[in-house]
């Protein structure tokens, strides 16, 4: 069960790539994974939720077992919560379309990380104060809604 929660929560290992951070890593690894089912609508937008939620909690159980095993909260090599933010980012991308995908997915991904690296309040609250599989999650889904919050805004004067 540790083998399949440490291959879960690092996003089949990529948590554990040390050329660039792994939270930068695994953002761009997530818009590789879910751009193309969300641009060419491989699936409809109601699996693409019930997925969505599916993968929150196996992420819960995964990262409780993995953190637990490993004696340590929200260690590097967990990078699904990378995933879990951009997930939620693309379930609004219809919404937050910008001039082009292209140009779209490079403002998610900067937007994204930018957040997720200041954590602007509450982040930073949840960061610090939450000390569970919940908290690892919540500043990403955080960085997430801001993220989607700009682009919507963009996309509403643009």
């Amino acid at each position: 069960m540790v083998k399949l929660a440490n291959f879960f929560v690092s996003l089949s290992f990529a948590g554990y790539i040390k050329l660039i951070p792994s939270g930068t890593f695994a953002s761009f690894l997530s818009i590789v994974i879910l751009f193309p089912i969300v641009e060419y609508k491989i699936i409809s937008l109601e699996i693409f939720v019930v997925i969505f939620f599916v993968i929150f909690l196996l992420s819960l159980f995964f990262i409780n077992k993995f953190s637990s095993h490993n004696q340590s909260h929200d260690s590097k090599v967990i990078v699904i919560d990378e995933f879990i933010g951009v997930y939620l980012i693309l379930i609004f991308y219809d919404q937050i379309k910008i001039i082009n995908p292209y140009v779209t997915i490079a403002l998610i991904f900067i937007l994204f990380r930018f957040f997720d690296i200041l954590k602007i309040f509450p982040a930073n609250i949840v960061d610090r104060k939450l000390k569970s599989a919940f908290g690892v999650i919540l500043d990403d889904l955080i960085a997430g809604i801001y993220t989607i919050i700009i682009l919507y805004i963009v996309n509403a004067y643009y």
